[in-house]
């Protein structure tokens, strides 16, 4: 059999899938059996317009709930500067954290994506820096991960590999494998990620080790490397055995392989960041 099997299969619908995110289909393409319930509404809140999924068990695990606003009555002076409020001192509040500030300590107004907001909102000076750099992973980062790359996978102790394209869902709650096989893996069953780096003498700090997607525990940490690969360990549902996935960048083309170490490294960026630190 031929040890490339499946290749021009998968690499078909890797390119459909980056059409898809140019032609409406939402960045990724396809949508597979996870993405099925979608639907998006719009919400106003105190805080200002959000677009959010009309079923809560859709929502993206990297989202952010509002936070109750600490009362007027609590916050006679601001809680950065220690001004006191009064006629012409207004108080305002950080749509992140919740905390009452005065205009200079709580006058930008930033991108908040982990809540779902339409327009930049008001947030504290702390919690303003916090959003710019989420702001430039979901610009970014978070668009090359749902467009996908190509790895060749390998499941447990396997000693075969498949060749198979690795998204992020639209609704970024799943991995989702397509090859000769498919699979979906849910980000919050995902317990381990290990990414998988060249540069250093073998043995010497040559894995990046995170406790999970949502938790982005940096265990290990590297100079310059190049990441090569990818190892996960998640819980199939029904089951509290965990199971090993190994993802190897493909080194049969070029462009795959670059296509794969971007890939990568916007995961490692991801973890990196604490994007989905909740």
């Amino acid at each position: 059999m031929c040890p490339f099997r499946g290749v021009r299969a998968a690499i078909g619908r890797q390119r459909r899938q980056s059409r898809g995110a140019s032609s409406g289909g939402g960045v990724g393409g396809k949508m597979s059996g996870c993405e099925a319930r979608d639907a998006k509404k719009l919400v106003r809140s105190p805080s200002g317009l959000r677009m959010v999924p009309e079923h809560r068990s859709a929502r993206s695990p990297f989202g952010l709930d509002e936070p109750p606003w600490v009362p007027d009555k609590e916050c006679p002076r601001c809680m950065q500067c220690d001004t006191k409020f009064d006629f012409i001192t207004r108080k305002h509040h950080c749509r992140r954290c919740g905390k009452c500030f005065c205009d200079k300590c709580c006058s930008k107004k930033v991108p908040l994506p982990r809540m779902c907001f339409v327009d930049p909102v008001r947030q504290c000076a702390e919690c303003a820096l916090i959003s710019q750099k989420e702001t430039e992973f979901y610009d970014k980062q978070l668009k090359v991960l749902m467009n996908g790359a190509t790895f060749f996978v390998t499941l447990g102790t396997s000693d075969k590999s498949e060749l198979m394209v690795c998204r992020l869902s639209n609704n970024q709650r799943y991995l989702v494998l397509d090859g000769d096989s498919h699979y979906e893996i849910e980000i919050v069953q995902i317990s381990t990620v290990q990414i998988l780096t060249e540069g250093f003498t073998p043995g010497e700090k040559d894995i990046h080790t995170y406790t999970s997607l949502l938790e982005s525990q940096h265990i290990t940490e590297g100079g310059n490397t190049r990441a090569i690969g990818m190892i996960l360990q998640y819980k199939v549902p029904g089951s509290e055995e965990l199971t090993q996935m190994k993802f190897t960048a493909s080194e049969d083309f070029s462009c795959n392989k670059k296509l794969s170490a971007t890939w990568l490294a916007a995961m490692h960026k991801s973890l990196q960041t604490g994007i989905s630190s909740c």
